[in-house]
Order: structure tokens, then sequence, then C-alpha cells
């Protein structure tokens, strides 16, 4: 018996459920868990569901086209649990791409990291230290930049990468990479710190008093930081915090929120609706 997870999204209509859970029937399949969405906004409607079936791949996508077609639906059907094979690009902070590593090596994140790119060589011991290849590239002008997303293209290539995760890469992605990699990148920042621009935000942020910060994980699109969002945390915190009490506070949220939009979108929770998420939770 294999447990799958199959999405589905398509325009609205009547007998979408009924459609879907009847060929899933036919192939001999048992309902494990079953989530929907239809978006007043849009007029689209979505679907993730979790079936075991004792069915070949191809026999239950046999029934299933059948549906997709005549609803006009995209549907993605994978292994529930299958980790993803992701690319992670880095530059100095070593916050976030620690605990994804970490959570990948304890089994908490369905994952598969064959490689961490950086533009420095400051993180080459800690991805030695969970035994993961490091890659560094310098990128000190635009000739360097050109080269570096080459190398990150070759590698997505190489390595069938699904995912590619920013954590903390402190860099623009070009127009071109960016629409390479549509759908299947993820960024991290501290989005609730939005008027501290440049260097030392929490300097910035500890200067003017703030009694928030928090962090939101967003697919890479090419406008700059202004993707759908997938996740937002955020936290008090007051006056007697300290500079590095803040930072400190705010990486924890940025780790936080950014494996969390990593395993949402591992486990197949995330579908796009225009400029929004849809997150089956």
């Amino acid at each position: 018996m294999q447990h799958w997870v199959l999405t589905l999204n398509c325009d609205d209509r009547s007998g979408i459920v009924h459609a879907v859970t009847a060929a899933i029937v036919a192939a001999a399949g048992n309902i494990a868990e079953l989530q929907q969405f239809s978006s007043t906004d849009t007029g689209r409607f979505f679907l993730r569901l979790e079936v075991d079936s004792p069915v070949t791949r191809g026999a239950l996508l046999a029934e299933l086209n059948p549906v997709a077609e005549r609803f006009g639906a995209d549907i993605t059907l994978d292994v529930a649990g299958r980790p993803l094979r992701t690319l992670v690009l880095a530059s100095k902070a070593e916050h976030c791409v620690n605990d994804l590593l970490f959570r990948q090596r304890a089994g908490h994140l369905p994952i598969e990291v064959p490689l961490v790119m950086a533009n420095h060589p400051t993180l080459a011991p800690l991805a030695e230290f969970y035994k993961v290849p490091f890659e560094h590239l310098a990128v000190t002008n635009q000739d360097e930049k050109a080269a570096f997303e080459r190398r990150v293209l070759e590698v997505v290539d190489e390595h069938d990468i699904e995912l590619v995760v920013l954590a903390r890469y402190m860099q623009i992605l070009s127009p071109e990479l960016c629409e390479a990699l549509e759908g299947r990148a993820i960024n991290i920042h501290h989005s609730f710190l939005p008027g501290f621009k440049g260097a030392n935000p929490y300097r910035q942020a500890h200067a003017r008093g703030v009694k928030l910060v928090g962090a939101t994980a967003h697919f890479v699109t090419t406008d700059l930081d202004e993707g759908p969002i997938i996740e937002q945390n955020v936290r008090r915190v007051d006056h007697a915090d300290s500079v590095a009490e803040l930072q400190s506070m705010g990486q924890d949220e940025e780790s936080r929120t950014l494996t969390q939009a990593v395993k949402w979108f591992a486990e197949h929770r995330i579908l796009l609706d225009g400029q929004r998420t849809i997150v089956f939770r």
C-alpha cells in the first residue's frame, strides 16, 4: 500500500470533488485526508488529498487524468513524505542554514540537500559538520554574479533540484534567474522591520524603539520582496531588549518561518492563487 499526496486546482464548478473521489475509489484508494478551498476572488478551486492505494502511480493517474482533462485542472501526484531535492543558497548568516540542515538530518523536514552554495566561504565548516557538500563562488561584480547564477542553473539541472531556498542569501537575483525558478524558489527576510533597509536593520530598529520583530517567507519573483507570501511570524519586544537580543529574536523568527515554509512546500501544501498562496496546513 502506497501513501500518495494529490493536489488539484482548476476553475470552480460543481462535481469536482465527486469526480476526484470516484477516480480514487476506482483505483482502490482510500482517502486519508482531504482539504479544499474555493477562492471567491479568482473563481479557482483548490484541493489537496492524501490517499492510500495499492496500485502504481501510472494506474492511479490513469483514473485521475480524465478528471483533470474534464475540468481543465492542473494536478500533481507524489509519494507522501518523499524528500524534495533542495538547493540552499547562502551568504554569511548561519541561523537559517543551520536550522534547515539540522531538521533535515533529524528527519523533521522532508528535503534532501545535495549542495549548499554561497557567495562567501564562511559557512563551509557548518556544511561540513552536516556532511553536506559546499560550494563557494564570490560575487563582487556583475560578471561574478552572472557566473554564480549560471552555476545555480547548472546545479538545478545536474541534481534535479525541485526547490531553491534563499537562506539569507544577500544578493538580488536577476530577472532571468527569477523566471527560471518561478514557483520553486523561497526567500526569507525581516519583513516586520520594513522601514529599516541596508546594513544593521536591528540596530536601526532598536534606535527607533520597535515593539515587534518578525519574518516573512515568500516565493521569489522578479518584483523584489513582492512574491506571494507563504508564512509570517512575529513576536513582541520592548525597550529593555538590546540590539543583540533583538537580532537573536529576529533570527529565531527568520529560521522558524523559513523552515515552516519549506516544510509546507515539500509536503505539497502550498498552491498559488494569483498573487496569494493557499496553504493547506
